[in-house]
């Protein structure tokens, strides 16, 4: 979700004021996302290489992530959608930790759709924790394959992506679901993620819809 900052800038408001919108472009895409069959949506919201930002900057979006959880848990409850955290969670200050897993356990029986926030993460490291996962366990290195690691990532037993929206004309993936996103088809919208709207959501299904997907064959 990128585009907050240049948002902001465009508007001569600080950058905080472009995560304030973009917190706000979440609510609409989330409500609308199950409607049109989306069974699981993964945000990006925050990545580990944010922390080189200032700390006014990341105290901000922290405070922001805090507030929008608790302001719209009991809607995720009513619509049938079950939050879940990918990341380094644990890095996060200890009121950041609270909230967050408190709408992980509150939202647990949604199954209209699967939230997954990826906070504090990357997906390099996620590989790292998966590996390190398997050493611990003392799996053998003969043992360790794809489905061995894939069952240590983040999110072990959902299904890889279908498609990446990259928001903001960015042509990269930024470390995010590095090892799910293999085969994951990739739409960049031009788009700033402060004006991104549900039908820019369906602008992106829609030009996936008319891909063939080869999968390397």
């Amino acid at each position: 979700m990128d585009g907050n900052r240049r948002w902001a800038a465009s508007r001569g408001l600080p950058g905080i004021a472009g995560h304030v919108q973009g917190v706000e472009a979440i609510v609409p895409v989330v409500r609308h996302a199950p409607d049109v069959g989306i069974e699981f949506l993964s945000l990006y919201v925050f990545s580990k290489e944010n922390w080189s930002r200032t700390e006014a900057e990341v105290a901000g979006l922290f405070s922001l992530v805090d507030r929008a959880v608790r302001q719209y848990t009991d809607e995720l409850i009513a619509e049938g959608v079950s939050v879940h955290v990918i990341g380094r969670l644990h890095e996060a200050p200890s009121d950041i930790q609270r909230s967050i897993r408190e709408a992980e356990e509150r939202t647990q029986g949604g199954q209209r759709m699967h939230l997954n926030i990826a906070f504090n993460y990357s997906g390099r490291s996620e590989i790292i924790d998966a590996v390190r996962a398997l050493v611990a366990a003392g799996v053998p290195a003969t043992e360790i394959d794809e489905d061995a690691l894939s069952a240590q990532l983040y999110t072990a037993g959902q299904p890889d992506p279908d498609l990446i929206i990259r928001t903001g004309g960015e042509y990269r993936t930024s470390n995010f679901l590095l090892w799910q996103g293999a085969y994951a088809e990739l739409v960049v919208s031009e788009t700033l993620w402060p004006d991104f709207k549900p039908a820019d959501l369906d602008a992106a299904i829609e030009e996936y819809a008319g891909r063939h997907r080869r999968f390397g064959s």
